[in-house]
């Protein structure tokens, strides 16, 4: 991969940060009886103690590399340079939190729902 291509997908990725006081304030607001954050991110620490739970979608490297290749080009992931970046991600599993649950999300996308629901009590 070109240095400077994955120089780039990098610094995204390292400054990545969801807005920590916005997630406090969804955590505060119990009107709904629960709430579900979607994607990752570089600063989880900060308020990963917050939830009560986290899960992760695992999937094994060909599902993901498939998966991947089926998008469109102009969404992260299509092109080659993204999927092996994202693909290194994977394989290192930088910025997984170690407590997480894991899902089988190579499950048809109901069962996955299913799986996630049946452990949220």
């Amino acid at each position: 991969m070109n240095h400077h291509i994955r120089r780039g997908f990098s610094f995204l990725h390292d400054h990545h940060l969801w807005n920590v006081d916005k997630v406090k304030s969804i955590v505060a607001d119990h009107s709904h009886p629960a709430s579900f954050f979607c994607g990752g991110s570089r600063n989880f620490d900060r308020f990963i103690h917050l939830f009560d739970g986290v899960f992760v979608l695992e999937v094994d490297p060909d599902t993901l590399t498939r998966r991947l290749s089926e998008r469109p080009p102009d969404e992260f992931g299509g092109k080659p340079a993204e999927r092996e970046f994202v693909l290194r991600l994977h394989e290192t599993r930088e910025d997984i939190p170690r407590n997480a649950e894991t899902i089988d999300a190579t499950a048809p996308l109901t069962s996955v729902v299913d799986d996630i629901l049946s452990r949220c009590g």
